[in-house]
């Protein structure tokens, strides 16, 4: 089918998705004689931004240019290197400061805006977008995206009218296939399908684990604070921290539990992963079963690690040291869980995988389509938690802006 070009909104750049990324990107696009249009499928951008740290909008860290991304390109972590060198933690704390807001750093590098307040970022960004006359158009679903010789024919559904529009250039920024909630759906990756890009394998992030139950049913709600996860691929460790881990219905929660799934989420799958806790890291194993050799003559059995672990964990390890016949003492330090799952992309806050970087010039140009862009979420670099990806969000969208501004 032939369309009037004439006749159709002619866009200069056309922005797909109001999340991090396209919302940074627009604040920093030129827009003299330069129609820009953001299309948000939502009613209102930035809703993913909003809930970022538990609300409280853990923006980046300060350990990102020491920190390897994940990718499933070898030289992926390379590759986002390079970007996040340019555009580092401290280049996203003075854009914020430039916008009006202060940010802090805690004790473990995360940085977060001065007021704890997620929304207070969108609300920044959102009142620099419109003073740079960019045009976001809410409730606009581009279902379609057709490469022509001199740019590219959009269909956009709104308000149960399609429309279509002629821009120059394109921003893909809808994010991944996690927290669909925000309206990352995964619609992205079929919008770059249509225009010659494959993907990656897609795994869920950052996100919470089932596991083996058998011996923490009774535990249901209960943290364990500050134990020592070590995490176990093939029996073979690949990765030890320390944190809060709360035990759920289905397996585990908490801090530690989140930062450790960005290292085995596309390894779960394959059942080889197990996980063992560490409920007593202060004190070694030979010392604690001395010491509770010591308790048992003096007190008994019954309350033996009452005072040692939470009592309802405590009871657990009993149980289960009795029944394997294992040394309490080395129960309570390698309290092992078998990963059988995790909760799936509903929950999870990051997508593994997307757009194989073989197919991304440096400057984030598709090597399939000239004039298409991708930034976020929606390419195949991910990191790990405390900040991490939206700072990769950030840094990929000013790479583009830094592009497209030179148009």
């Amino acid at each position: 089918m032939r369309y009037n070009k004439k006749a159709m909104e002619k866009i200069k750049t056309a922005i797909i998705g109001g999340g991090a990324s396209g919302l940074i990107c627009a604040a920093h696009l030129q827009t003299k004689n330069k129609r820009i249009v953001l299309f948000e499928k939502l009613d209102r951008v930035g809703k993913k931004l909003s809930a970022t740290g538990n609300g409280q909008g853990n923006v980046s860290n300060r350990g990102v240019t020491d920190t390897p991304y994940f990718s499933f390109d070898e030289r992926g972590a390379e590759f986002a290197r390079r970007i996040l060198q340019k555009y580092d933690s401290q280049s996203l704390v003075d854009f914020l400061r430039s916008l009006g807001g202060l940010c802090l750093t805690d004790e473990r590098g995360r940085v977060y805006p001065a007021s704890r307040q997620a929304s207070s970022l969108t609300d920044l960004l959102r009142r620099e977008v419109s003073a740079r006359g960019v045009d976001v158009r809410l409730s606009s679903v581009v279902q379609g995206i057709e490469k022509r010789e001199q740019g590219f024919l959009l269909t956009v559904l709104s308000a149960g009218e399609e429309k279509k529009y002629w821009a120059e250039n394109v921003l893909l920024c809808a994010g991944g296939k996690a927290a669909k909630n925000f309206g990352t759906d995964g619609g992205g990756y079929r919008l770059a399908g249509g225009l010659g890009h494959t993907l990656t394998p897609l795994y869920p992030s950052l996100v919470q684990l089932k596991t083996d139950t058998r011996w923490t049913k009774s535990l249901k709600g209960i943290r364990a604070q500050d134990c020592v996860v070590r995490v176990y691929v093939k029996q073979e460790e690949i990765l030890s921290l320390q944190g809060d881990v709360i035990f759920t219905e289905y397996g585990v929660s908490g801090d530690a539990i989140f930062r450790l799934s960005a290292y085995i989420a596309d390894k779960i799958e394959r059942g080889e992963v197990c996980l063992v806790l560490d409920l007593a890291p202060t004190v070694t194993e030979p010392d604690l079963r001395a010491f509770l050799e010591e308790k048992k003559d003096k007190y008994g059995k019954e309350e033996l690690l009452c005072g040692v672990v939470n009592n309802q964990i405590g009871r657990a390890i009993l149980r289960r040291a009795e029944e394997e016949k294992q040394a309490v003492s080395l129960v309570v330090k390698r309290f092992a869980l078998p990963v059988t799952g995790s909760l799936g992309f509903d929950y999870a806050q990051v997508t593994k995988g997307g757009i194989p970087l073989a197919e991304i010039e440096p400057t984030l140009q598709s090597k399939k389509a000239k004039g298409l862009y991708f930034a976020g979420e929606i390419l195949d670099v991910d990191g790990p938690c405390g900040g991490f990806n939206l700072q990769w969000a950030y840094a990929s969208a000013r790479i583009v802006a830094d592009e497209l501004n030179q148009k």
